[in-house]
């Protein structure tokens, strides 16, 4: 049974105008920051700088939720490329459909082009290779998501076109997660539950999340802690101003402490997932089976979207 009161909880650390979502830590130790169309760096210290501004830079419409992720290192889709470090992978969710790429440098591109119709809404890498160590990108549409695998080079693949709905900040899960290692993880405001995709398009109910669910209330956001993860850690999520809403957020970034989650009992390879209305957050952890905990709140008044990222170092 999840517990109503939760031990942790996630405070405002940094106040990012229109953020969405972010990604890293980049191999200099800064967090990619997705907010009001462009994107930003959020450095060690705190110190938020614009990132790929000016000629060929990144921009894209204000209002989507153009999700983003962080090239994984190493990543090797296939004998004829690699993904840049440090590259920046971006869904485009309006006009052509498809997915920027944004290098450590901030220049932009279009890396690929998705079918004529589909709405991008959530995006990952395969860190772990099950999917072929390819880009994981979400696309909803008549109540069913599809799920697109796109390599280095720029070729796209379904997995599936019949999984159920979700969007938000998906996640691959590490291989130490059970027998849901290496599948997609993916969580549903709607129903509330957690979903898991595996690398054949099957898809099954992880878990229900027992949190309040509907639309901008639900689960949305997704992260697992890092194995190397501590005390001595950060958690970031963001919060999203968004007028007129039950939860209208605050345009902040949320931090929640590395000792606040080991004392909640989280430890490196549990999956978090918070809800968008609130940030919620349960811990999840599998091995022959799953187990749920309600871990973390957030101010009510929060609006949380995008993925769940994570720092080794305490954020100054």
């Amino acid at each position: 049974m999840v517990s109503s009161h939760p031990s942790a909880q996630w405070v405002p650390y940094r106040h990012v105008a229109g953020v969405v979502d972010l990604a890293g830590p980049r191999r200099d130790g800064s967090f990619v920051v997705a907010a009001d169309g462009r994107l930003a760096l959020l450095a060690p210290n705190g110190v938020v700088q614009p990132f790929a501004r000016g000629a060929n830079g990144y921009s894209t419409a204000v209002g989507p939720e153009p999700y983003i992720a962080l090239a994984g290192v190493g990543q090797s889709p296939g004998p004829a490329c690699t993904s840049e470090p440090d590259t920046i992978f971006a869904i485009e969710p309006s006009g052509q459909p498809g997915v920027m790429a944004v290098d450590a440098g901030g220049q932009a591109r279009r890396f690929v082009n998705l079918p004529s119709g589909a709405r991008p809404n959530g995006i990952a890498p395969d860190v772990v290779g099950r999917f072929g160590h390819r880009l994981l990108v979400s696309s909803a549409g008549n109540g069913r998501t599809t799920l697109f695998a796109v390599g280095c080079d720029g070729t796209v693949a379904t997995i599936t076109d019949r999984a159920p709905v979700f969007e938000g900040g998906i996640v691959v899960a590490p291989t130490s997660f059970g027998r849901f290692g290496g599948d997609l993880i993916a969580p549903d405001e709607g129903s509330g539950r957690v979903i898991a995709i595996s690398p054949n398009g099957r898809a099954t109910t992880l878990v229900r999340s027992q949190l309040p669910r509907g639309g901008d209330i639900g689960v949305e956001s997704a992260g697992f802690l890092p194995a190397s993860f501590s005390r001595s850690g950060t958690a970031l999520v963001a919060d999203r101003f968004t007028q007129g809403n039950p939860h209208p957020g605050t345009d902040n970034v949320l931090q929640l402490s590395g000792a606040q989650l080991f004392d909640a009992g989280v430890r490196p390879g549990d999956l978090l997932v918070a809800s968008e209305g609130g940030a919620k957050t349960i811990a999840v952890r599998c091995a022959t089976s799953c187990a749920v905990r309600h871990i973390a709140d957030g101010p009510t008044i929060t609006h949380g979207e995008g993925h769940i990222a994570f720092d080794l170092a305490p954020m100054r």
